[in-house]
């Protein structure tokens, strides 16, 4: 079994052995089982607490080395978009409060499906779109961010 050890920054232009397509909720295991694109069993023995994002590059420990790139795997979402950025602001704070996953972009809000928030969010008047779409949540406020989505932010003290 391939196991993966390292995690590399993403480089669209690196060649690769291997894709491994995940969820957002299994590129949070940092140490787990999973089947790569053409069946092969690969093990992630990652740091604990490693979050991986579409684009990771993974790499063995193996001679030759094998290089395997992470995909966010398309799963159920919900996708939340409004009129002005101010709904999707509102949005983002009442979700928040809730403690939810959630993808942010200019555009839109993402986040996995609940019937509950889905109606919240349409009595804020937000138009609700049910989808299979890549999901990339945020790290959180105290995690380590990708420095190609958004800067890390460290607590003050």
């Amino acid at each position: 079994m391939l196991t993966l050890t390292h995690r590399l920054q993403p480089d669209p232009i690196v060649s690769v052995s291997l894709i491994l397509s995940l969820t957002a909720e299994e590129r949070t295991r940092s140490r787990h089982r999973f089947s790569a694109n053409t069946g092969r069993p690969v093990y992630l023995n990652l740091p604990r607490g490693t979050v991986l994002r579409g684009g990771d590059l993974l790499q063995s420990e193996e001679e030759p080395t094998v290089l395997v790139r992470v995909a966010a795997k398309p799963e159920p979402v919900i996708t939340v978009s409004g009129e002005t950025p101010f709904d999707l602001l509102r949005a983002a704070y009442h979700l928040g409060n809730r403690h939810v996953s959630l993808e942010i972009t200019p555009d839109y809000l993402r986040l996995s499906p609940d019937s509950v928030l889905e109606s919240m969010l349409k009595q804020l008047g937000l138009k609700v779109k049910a989808e299979v779409a890549p999901f990339e949540p945020e790290a959180g406020a105290y995690g380590h961010a990708h420095p190609h989505r958004h800067a890390s932010f460290a607590p003050s003290h």
